[in-house]
């Protein structure tokens, strides 16, 4: 039976993907078994040794950021005490980088207006 994997689309830090690495070149553990101790592709790991290795640790580096992270709690109906703390602190603080960035949302988000 094919295992389901918890976390489909994680996010890999470039701190993490050089942990994973050393497993193999430093340790000597093969791909596969590092692979499948960390639950990713061994493909993917193959990947990520030979940029490492042609072109440096730079290019492990994430070229996007993670998305969204209030759409977890969005997409619930229910939500323990926790989750609803959570979501809060999270809108919190996106609104508050917006105002050091110097401008605020009206609304929906939609509505975009600058200070002076």
């Amino acid at each position: 039976m094919p295992r389901i994997r918890k976390e489909p689309n994680r996010y890999w830090s470039k701190e993490e993907k050089l942990r994973i690495i050393n497993r193999v070149l430093v340790n000597g553990l093969s791909t596969y078994q590092v692979a499948k101790d960390e639950d990713i592709s061994s493909g993917m790991l193959r990947n990520w040794i030979k940029k490492y290795l042609q072109y440096g640790e730079e290019t492990l580096e994430n070229k996007r950021k993670p998305g969204n992270p209030l759409v977890k709690y969005s997409r619930r109906k229910e939500l323990s005490d926790l989750e609803k703390l959570e979501y809060e602190n999270m809108k919190l603080r996106i609104e508050n980088e917006r105002l050091k960035k110097g401008y605020m949302m009206k609304g929906d988000g939609s509505y975009v207006m600058y200070k002076k």
